[in-house]
């Protein structure tokens, strides 16, 4: 193949890829490579997406061969490709499927695709008590109660099950979607959400019913699961992040299906209801009286006979449903997140417990039919207060990064951005108290955080999607799952240290499509200090959306006219 000096990848022999962003092809290059690799680092004009053996079992979960991705690694590659990454490429891809668990005779055992890796299996220290006794050269009975043991051990020595075992039937729900909305409008699931549903329900095969489906916020990812429900049509327990969005689930199910309020329930520190569908929080799952004491509500994944179980914001999932998680392997369960990024590295598990990657839909791709706004990011970095740079230069580095966040120069920065959006509907969004707590008294805001009773929480956003108010303060309690169409500006004063996740998840609180006569454009702007550790922080935080797409304007605030794009 020849090679042309103009392409933008350059692959390199540790499973590296460099994309330069000047290239023309930079776009379509891009929309190849983030199917099967993560992005690594973003600065100005190279990008690094590293491939890993996580990255290409998902990619293989999807559909992707190994020749699709070689392809398209030596179509935009500017360099000859070590010969190398092909190999590793073709090695894992073909890990995929290698060793699946299927029902014999209604019994479940371990198949391997060849003697070898079934020789290595057994020896294998951690993963030899979970494995009963050997039926032959290819195959080893599994005990039920090891299903979701047996996957999360092999996954951690590079050897991904494919699950074929199937699933327990649970209780029959009579669920169809609504035709009509109570407005009066009609309603039905977007092409790319019934697509989502089809795919992870799989005609309700063996190779469907359990996965993670991964949408941007504002895509309606609450639909495809409603649209999930009406395909496996049975009971269902629906675990998401806070009672907000709880009780947004439940709005939309009773909305958007034929199902009445006596068959959705709430299970939650206020109402204890266990129904056909029952929505829970991850919160009162965790719930317990003592650092060593039970958990006092787990027990509610084997309180029904759920055919379905869905886990909202999947990258959300704490250690302790991930134990429960392992034990109900034969209910289907359905991912639902905007990205699979985990703060704690735990994204194998995810794989082997929830199940891989079914389907994703690129954020601009999305964009670009309408469906979600089209965003512009800006980071404006502000400089440090001359009084504070001595105190920060002597600080530890927790107290360094607090101190860049609470910077009080953000504070003419908001005062500029309101002025500039004067009319929009605007978020702040902070991780600290004390700064959110002084910009109420700035602004004479409402405010929202973990201490505001659900009840306000409610008539807040309530007056909020009614611009009864324009401006509204939020701490990281709306991160996640909140329903707020008309809003669009965000400004992040403050973040968590560098939460891929969390920046992804702010900027979705603007990115819903926005209602008729207005313009459908986003703004997020995040505001970080200068030459500090919080701006190494952003960073790193913006990695995930450079994935997906956008690029930042980088504005400096001591310099107005010095601008950078990223």
């Amino acid at each position: 193949m020849s090679y042309n000096p103009d392409n933008p990848l350059i692959a390199q022999a540790d499973l590296s890829i460099l994309l330069e962003l000047n290239s023309p092809r930079y776009t379509d290059a891009r929309d190849q490579v983030a199917r099967f690799a993560e992005l690594a680092k973003s600065p100005e004009h190279i990008h690094t997406y590293q491939i890993s053996p996580l990255s290409l079992w998902n990619a293989a979960a999807t559909g992707m061969t190994s020749d699709e991705i070689c392809t398209a690694i030596s179509e935009f590659s500017r360099y000859p490709v070590p010969e190398n990454v092909f190999i590793e490429i073709r090695e894992q891809i073909a890990r995929y499927g290698r060793l699946r668990l299927e029902k014999k005779d209604g019994s479940l055992v371990l198949i391997s695709a060849d003697k070898e890796t079934m020789e290595r299996i057994v020896r294998l220290k951690k993963v030899e008590p979970f494995l009963g006794v050997r039926i032959d050269d290819l195959s080893i009975a599994v005990d039920e109660s090891n299903r979701g043991l047996l996957k999360q051990a092999l996954i951690k020595e590079k050897l991904p099950v494919e699950d074929l075992a199937g699933y327990t039937e649970g209780a029959a729900l009579d669920i169809d979607l609504a035709e009509k909305l109570p407005n009066g409008k009609p309603f039905g699931l977007r092409e790319y959400q019934q697509d989502a549903a089809e795919i992870f329900y799989a005609s309700g095969g063996v190779r469907g019913g359990s996965g993670v489906l991964v949408l941007p916020c504002g895509a309606g990812k609450t639909v495809i699961g409603i649209g999930t429900m009406a395909c496996v049509k049975q009971s269902t327990l629906i675990l998401t992040t806070n009672i907000t969005a709880l009780r947004q689930w439940i709005a939309e199910i009773l909305t958007k299906t034929n199902l009445t309020v006596d068959q959705v329930g709430e299970y939650s520190g206020e109402v204890k209801e266990i129904k056909s569908v029952t929505v829970t929080t991850y919160q009162l799952l965790t719930y317990r009286k003592s650092k060593t004491g039970e958990f006092a509500h787990m027990d509610i994944f084997n309180s029904e006979n759920w055919g379905l179980i869905v886990y909202d914001e999947v990258h959300m999932l704490p250690a302790p449903v991930f134990r429960s998680v392992a034990n109900i392997q034969a209910r289907r369960r359905l991912g639902l997140t905007a990205t699979l990024v985990r703060e704690d590295g735990c994204e194998d598990d995810v794989f082997s417990l929830i199940g891989p990657k079914k389907f994703d839909m690129p954020w601009k791709q999305l964009e670009g039919q309408g469906w979600i706004a089209t965003a512009k990011c800006i980071e404006i970095r502000v400089p440090l207060p001359q009084k504070l740079r001595v105190e920060y230069s002597v600080a530890d580095q927790r107290e360094q990064f607090r101190m860049a966040s609470e910077n009080p120069a953000k504070m003419g920065v908001i005062h500029k951005i309101i002025e500039r959006h004067r009319g929009d509907n605007i978020l702040i969004i902070g991780q600290y108290l004390e700064q959110l707590d002084a910009l109420r008294d700035e602004f004479n805001a409402p405010i929202i955080t973990g201490k505001t009773p659900n009840r306000e929480r409610e008539e807040i956003y309530a007056r909020f999607k009614n611009k009864e108010i324009r401006l509204l303060i939020v701490s990281k309690v709306a991160n996640f799952a909140i329903d707020l169409p008309d809003a669009n500006v965000a400004i992040q004063v403050s973040g968590t240290y560098g939460s891929r996740q969390e920046e992804a998840q702010r900027l979705g609180r603007v990115l819903r499509p926005k209602g008729e006569g207005l313009e459908n454009i986003a703004h997020f702007y995040s505001i970080v200090s200068r030459n500090t550790k919080e701006q190494d922080f952003a960073q790193n935080r913006q990695m995930f959306l450079t994935q997906q797409g956008y690029s930042y304007e980088i504005e400096f605030e001591d310099s107005p006219e010095e601008t950078v794009t990223t």
